[in-house]
């Protein structure tokens, strides 16, 4: 997609559709036009439950939050 003017959704969810690897790996993308809640805090109660993994490099932005009952890595 190199150069590809991201100027919309459709264009975006087209460009990522397209994606494979050298390997033969497809990538499947559709876009989610649900609206979810924002703004809600995590309480000091809820945070050790909440399967976080930070990442090496600068662990306090970058970080997984991965579904209860997967293990981490």
């Amino acid at each position: 997609w190199c150069g590809e003017p991201l100027r919309d959704y459709e264009t975006i969810v087209t460009l990522i559709s397209r994606t494979a690897t050298a390997k033969g790996l497809k990538v499947t993308c559709r876009l989610d036009r649900r609206k979810y809640p924002t703004g809600r805090k995590v309480t000091d109660e809820e945070m050790p439950r909440v399967n976080l993994e930070r990442h090496k490099f600068h662990g306090d932005w970058n970080y997984t939050i991965r579904p209860t009952g997967i293990q981490r890595n």
